[in-house]
């Protein structure tokens, strides 16, 4: 069997998409099943990562040739406003197209029981929830890095930070007002700014954040903020899955969370703290607790161990299984 694994726009889109697939293919290798990254319709499935215009044109035409289509569910209308400029205009819009788009595909794969009912108000197309996975590799001998990244950005621990782009849905707002109050801490978001793309209003939380508050910009070793960072603060509005979430558990650091559909895998308390109220006040009360040495090493001890399940070894095999099931 051989896979045409197409990843639309790949020189372009970064983040947790283009991470994905990275993961995917790793995936693929680990399980020894031969593919190719162009979009070819001279294979046994059609693979697309990203339904852009010429993912569509493609599916149609695998279709026409009884050729299977899977689709991954990366982009949908609910998290795709307030990321970048422009992109709540389009929101709206964007819906009709995916439910088209979607629909060309025989399977397509979600990478969480959220995603996945939200996917179902879309299409009537069948299913499939298959997490992200997780690269412990990437992440081996971060620990050595510590001292080196606590440095470079001026860091005292326990350091509260995230790992992405800086987009405003991710909780930035409540991440500067945290920061804010608790002038005590330092914060530290690792991760592109791209501040050309940013609307006035994302700009303006940046460029006005307190001076504990740190946007280190683009990190050249990934590894070197899950050295330099302490508790992983992720106050997201929407998310499909959340790579950086995965792997800041892998590296056994204690996870704070908006208490959203998405994270009802975690288990508040034991894997992680969630905040439900809406104001900043139940995330103070959260980094308060996580200033005991012990909750955060329990914490990042239990979180560390519920991510064992998703690396790419134990996931590897239900792409197997799912390609088999199409073609």
């Amino acid at each position: 069997m051989k896979i045409s694994h197409y990843f639309e726009l790949e020189d372009h889109v970064t983040g947790g998409i283009h991470e994905s697939v990275v993961h995917q293919r790793k995936m693929l290798d680990l399980i020894g099943l031969p593919y190719t990254t162009e979009p070819s319709l001279d294979a046994d499935v059609f693979h697309c990562n990203l339904m852009g215009p010429r993912s569509v044109w493609y599916a149609k035409r695998a279709r026409r040739r009884n050729m299977p289509v899977v689709a991954n569910t990366h982009v949908t209308a609910e998290d795709f406003g307030d990321s970048f400029r422009f992109t709540n205009a389009l929101a709206k819009p964007l819906r009709p197209y995916l439910e088209r788009a979607y629909g060309l595909a025989d399977a397509l794969v979600c990478p969480s029981e959220y995603n996945q009912r939200l996917i179902e108000t879309y299409t009537d197309v069948s299913t499939t929830v298959i997490s992200n996975g997780v690269d412990r590799g990437k992440l081996e001998g971060f620990e050595s890095l510590e001292a080196e990244y606590r440095e470079r950005y001026d860091l005292r621990p326990p350091v509260v930070f995230l790992v992405g782009h800086v987009i405003k849905r991710k909780g930035l707002e409540t991440f500067v007002e945290l920061a804010r109050q608790k002038p005590d801490l330092d914060f530290a978001w690792f991760g592109p700014l791209d501040l050309s793309l940013k609307g006035r209003e994302t700009t303006e939380l940046i460029e006005t954040a307190p001076e504990n508050c740190t946007f280190t910009g683009y990190v050249d070793d990934i590894r070197g903020a899950f050295a330099a960072g302490d508790i992983f603060c992720f106050p997201t509005h929407e998310e499909n899955e959340g790579i950086a979430l995965l792997e800041a558990m892998t590296a056994g650091k204690p996870v704070l969370v908006r208490d959203i559909e998405t994270f009802s895998w975690l288990e508040d308390g034991t894997d992680c703290l969630k905040v439900s109220e809406s104001g900043i006040g139940g995330f103070v009360d959260a980094i308060d607790r996580l200033s005991d040495p012990a909750e955060r090493d329990r914490l990042g001890s239990n979180a560390a161990e519920r991510s064992e399940a998703f690396s790419l070894e134990s996931v590897a095999n239900q792409y197997q299984s799912l390609y088999e099931e199409v073609a």
